[in-house]
């Protein structure tokens, strides 16, 4: 199943992705409360009858959760982007976290702030998981997972890099790109491996590489955070990005208005986001 949230007829609702690509509506209860309420997204969907059918091409798309209870990020969780980065390949996974305010769905603007110029791109898988746990099993964390997502980590490098913590380059408003889908763990293999994941800007690849790459898989991550923190429904964890960022590249390849950068994996989709100045946000 492919759930899509969209703004239809003033207020946000859930729909299901058609055969056709369209999006069929199947009611107004956000991804949040089926989680919470422990329904199991594949099954839900297979239950539901479709609406009105809303074009692809016309919906007003909304982050597929706009306020997860957690946004958790891993950084340098491949080994060519830990290398172009000049930072030391972890053993441990480099946590931070995001907040729900620094989201921006599928076709919605990445914003480039007025504080500085130097927006970069990630293109990344993010998972959402169904069920929560704390100290969970590796051979079991998979069976938290209800579904995967894209996500753009959009990065503000001046910001990020002032201080040791990644926070404050990791959450400005509406930086990171996330959606359009969410595709239930039933359509893709388990723990999205083996699956091309690319980003593109203004066309040109700029980031190519395969999920199977990520120095920790998303069972480990799982794994590893529920030790640090009661996992819940709804939290999504964004897995990392590949070698490619414009920070690292001579010249430097970063986001500016007018911009369009895609991301796309096998299974999920493409993720699409035109860049804005704050100026001119709204």
């Amino acid at each position: 199943m492919r759930y899509v949230a969209i703004q239809h007829n003033g207020k946000p609702v859930l729909g299901l992705r058609t055969a056709d690509g369209n999006i069929g509506i199947i009611g107004d209860e956000s991804i949040e409360s089926l989680l919470a309420r422990g329904v199991d997204l594949a099954r839900h969907g297979a239950q539901q009858a479709v609406g009105e059918v809303v074009s692809a091409s016309e919906a007003a798309y909304l982050p597929p959760l706009a306020r997860p209870p957690k946004i958790i990020c891993v950084g340098l969780n491949y080994a060519d982007h830990a290398k172009e980065t000049k930072l030391e390949q972890p053993d441990y996974p480099t946590l931070f976290l995001r907040v729900p305010t620094s989201l921006a769905a599928h076709q919605a603007p990445l914003v480039r702030p007025a504080a500085s110029d130097s927006l970069d791109f990630e293109g990344e898988v993010a998972v959402v998981l169904g069920k929560g746990g704390r100290f969970v099993d590796r051979e079991r964390a998979l069976e938290l997972v209800a579904g995967y997502a894209l996500f753009n980590d959009g990065s503000v490098r001046e910001y990020q890099f002032r201080t040791t913590q990644w926070t404050a380059g990791k959450n400005f408003d509406r930086t990171g790109g996330f959606g359009p889908d969410l595709v239930t763990a039933d359509e893709l293999p388990p723990g999205a491996r083996g699956l091309r994941i690319e980003t593109r800007l203004n066309g040109q690849v700029v980031q190519s590489a395969n999920t199977s790459d990520m120095l920790f898989d998303v069972a480990t991550l799982i794994s590893l955070i529920s030790d640090v923190m009661t996992l819940e429904p709804g939290d999504v964890i964004v897995s990392g990005t590949p070698a490619g960022i414009g920070w690292t590249r001579e010249p430097r390849l970063l986001m500016k208005a007018g911009d369009v950068c895609e991301v796309t994996v096998e299974g999920l989709g493409t993720l699409r986001n035109p860049v804005v100045d704050e100026a001119d946000a709204g």
